[in-house]
């Protein structure tokens, strides 16, 4: 009776905590720094510690990007949010989310699901934890991520101001996107280096985003189906976003490939019927009710998309691919592939929207594909511009073949170089031919961390990780070698500005803290930055270098000298002398894990000899004056970093920016901070034998 008693209250625990039994399938080594290295007998299993370890590190952050995905922003952030939610909503069906959920293939499903069990079973031991909106987590909430990757939403460039105009909104959106111009000019960076060029005769690959700090964690995740691998995983998602496994790797970096458009629609009102026209007819708009909070709002679609503005009494509807089961089914098998037929055949899924990719693996391998998902267009029209919407002939045509898009692979240079720019410079000599390609397949331009970039590996002899790493901190601000030279020749001559323009005249254009010359050059930059014309073509800027290259040129010099003035007499205020070392007014601090960073001028924090990459330098650390502070604060660009070299055993270095957890309180919230400033590297440990050596806790969920 007793056994039959506690066989019933053990089967009660169980049905009570449904969680229990994965958990214990799943351990966690957790390192010096942190790093979890997590260990399921399944994928599944592996998913559910996944999703449980970041829950532990930064909560907050996985349930943010779901409520911006579920496009309830508005709930948390009030009404200046509304029309980004509306954005959201328009653009990502959470109805084919949930259709698709249901319809996914048992292996998914049970990812799917494990995603759902470890946030919530996460919430389940830690009542403490107060979620802001989202108390359970469903397993379809991953497929409102559009292109599986970053959740990065296509919109055909109509703002969100456009959209709160045509449906009626408060048109105060909730922040400027870019506060300081130049962070538009920052992405990402990624290396490949064949055994041509290598030290080691083994393949090389430098992984090294630019985004928003904190934005990403690293792992390492294993499963006895396969599994094995390390890297960058955005808060929420289970898979790797960027990194590499036992036989390859991959870095991801954006790009101006045209995956989204817009068309002007000419519209009619048919009693009470609101009708477009294509060919010659009058076809009804298919309208959808969305939900705001209090507000219902009738919003209107045709065959291309949804309506998201009105310009010069036309509608605007916008053609782009955001769904998602597909782009997370490629992201995943990512993850496990073997070689590179196996990660060729994954990309030939073609549903990554918003990535170019760098691939290195253990064989010799190098390549690059410029995007993945490229609508098939008619060439002789300028897509960045809206198209006339009264004839299907400018409608999309289908999609390109992988092998159509632009692309290198082993490429006898010897090096794979992407810096958010033209793909035709590559592989140097080797790289792509540009008159081979439709305009909107690569209309993205130089810049000059590209031309840093080409100009280092031209020049290179054989690499080993070291080298590489040092090759991807460059501190040269190629930018500065166009710009200055033209300012010292315009302040020639005037009196107060004298002693600055000897200071910049005796500059080497090279990053340091104790520079002042490079002070007195960013914040100068910054003021011109708004001046300097931009030459578009197909919705993109043609050349960033040509287009300083000619303000250089033509710029008023009046204009130039009153901006050097103007940062004279800023630093005098604010620090009582000009002669401020680029270390005093950069710095790196982590005092809070709020979105909006909060520092502080008074508290410790530590210089940092790096700029925004816009001006050519290879890393990026793009900082501002935040809340009233004096000094500037980082707040974007090298974020998770890791060199690999894909020998017999993977050999690796990593970096990431602060530190691994979230709280305030851990040891591990900016233990890395330090090392960040100074670009050196830890150790990765992607063998189990090392894990072990080097793990400081291990547990189950």
């Amino acid at each position: 009776m007793k056994k039959l008693l506690l066989y019933l209250f053990i089967s009660f625990l169980s049905q009570a905590n449904p969680y229990a039994d994965q958990a214990k399938r799943v351990t966690i080594y957790r390192d010096h720094w942190g790093i979890p290295h997590i260990y399921g007998k399944t994928d599944a299993d592996a998913v559910f510690g996944l999703l449980y370890a970041q829950c532990e590190d930064d909560f907050a952050r996985v349930e943010m990007n779901y409520i911006e995905k579920l496009g309830r922003m508005s709930e948390v952030k009030g009404e200046k949010e509304l029309a980004y939610d509306l954005y959201i909503k328009l653009l990502i069906d959470e109805k084919e989310a949930k259709e698709e959920y249901k319809t996914s293939p048992l292996w998914l499903k049970k990812l799917l699901n494990a995603y759902a069990d470890g946030i919530n079973y996460y919430l389940q031991k830690h009542p403490e934890v107060k979620p802001r909106l989202i108390t359970h987590f469903e397993p379809w909430f991953p497929l409102l991520w559009t292109d599986g990757s970053i959740g990065a939403i296509s919109t055909g460039d109509v703002t969100e101001h456009e959209t709160a105009l045509f449906y009626g909104l408060p048109t105060q959106v909730a922040s400027v996107k870019y506060p300081n111009p130049d962070e538009k000019l920052t992405g990402s960076n990624g290396f490949a280096v064949g055994p041509t060029l290598s030290k080691s005769g083994h393949t090389l690959l430098y992984i090294n985003p630019h985004v928003t700090f904190y934005f990403r964690p690293e792992v390492h995740v294993e499963s006895e189906e396969g599994l094995s691998v390390y890297g960058a995983v955005t808060w929420g998602q289970f898979f790797i976003y960027q990194g590499f496994n036992p036989y390859n790797g991959w870095m991801h970096t954006s790009s101006e490939v045209d995956v989204a458009d817009a068309y002007l629609e000419t519209t009619r009102d048919n009693k009470g019927q609101i009708e477009y026209l294509l060919d010659g007819q009058w076809i009804p708009f298919k309208t959808k009710w969305i939900t705001l909070g209090s507000r219902k709002i009738k919003t209107f679609y045709n065959h291309r998309g949804p309506i998201l503005a009105a310009r010069n009494g036309k509608w605007v509807s916008v053609r782009s691919y955001n769904r998602a089961r597909k782009s997370l089914v490629q992201s995943w098998l990512r993850t496990k592939t073997t070689g590179f037929t196996d990660f060729k055949r994954v990309m030939e899924m073609r549903a990554n929207t918003s990535n170019n990719t760098v691939y290195a693996d253990n064989k010799g391998n190098t390549a690059y594909w410029h995007g993945n998902y490229v609508p098939r267009r008619n060439a002789n029209l300028d897509w960045g511009v809206p198209q006339d919407g009264t004839t299907s002939k400018n409608d999309w045509k289908g999609l390109h073949a992988l092998d159509e898009i632009v692309h290198v692979y082993n490429p006898a240079s010897g090096w794979i170089q992407n810096c958010n720019s033209t793909p035709f410079t590559v592989s140097g000599s080797s790289s792509p031919i540009r008159s081979k390609y439709p305009v909107y397949m690569a209309p993205d331009g130089e810049n000059f961390r590209d031309r840093n970039a080409v100009r280092l590996f031209s020049a290179t002899g054989k690499l080993d990780l070291k080298d590489l790493i040092s090759l991807g901190y460059d501190r040269r601000l190629m930018a500065f070698e166009v710009l200055l030279p033209s300012l010292l020749q315009a302040a020639e001559g005037e009196s107060d500005l004298k002693e600055m323009v000897q200071e910049l005249k005796n500059w080497d254009y090279t990053v340091s803290v104790s520079s002042i010359a490079q002070t007195v050059a960013v914040r100068w930059g910054l003021k011109i930055m708004p001046k300097i014309p931009k030459a578009m073509h197909f919705g993109g800027e043609t050349d960033v270098v040509q287009n300083m290259e000619q303000y250089a040129k033509t710029g008023s010099k009046s204009d130039m000298v009153s901006a050097l003035r103007l940062v004279k007499s800023e630093l005098e205020a604010d620090f009582g002398t000009w002669r401020v070392a680029w270390g005093d007014l950069n710095r790196f601090q982590r005092i809070s894990n709020e979105e909006v960073m909060k520092m502080d001028d008074a508290k410790a924090s530590i210089p940092v000899p790096f700029t925004s990459s816009a001006w050519g330098q290879l890393p990026s650390y793009t900082s501002r004056s935040i809340q009233g502070t004096k000094k500037w604060y980082g707040v974007n660009g090298n974020s998770f970093i890791a060199a690999v070299e894909f020998g017999p055993k993977i050999k690796a270095y990593s970096l990431l920016a602060g530190g691994e957890n979230g709280n305030p309180t851990s040891p591990h919230f900016f233990d890395q901070g330090l090392m960040y400033s100074e670009g050196k590297f830890k150790d990765i440990y992607f063998y189990k034998s090392d894990v072990l050596q080097h793990a400081v806790t291990s547990y189950h969920p």
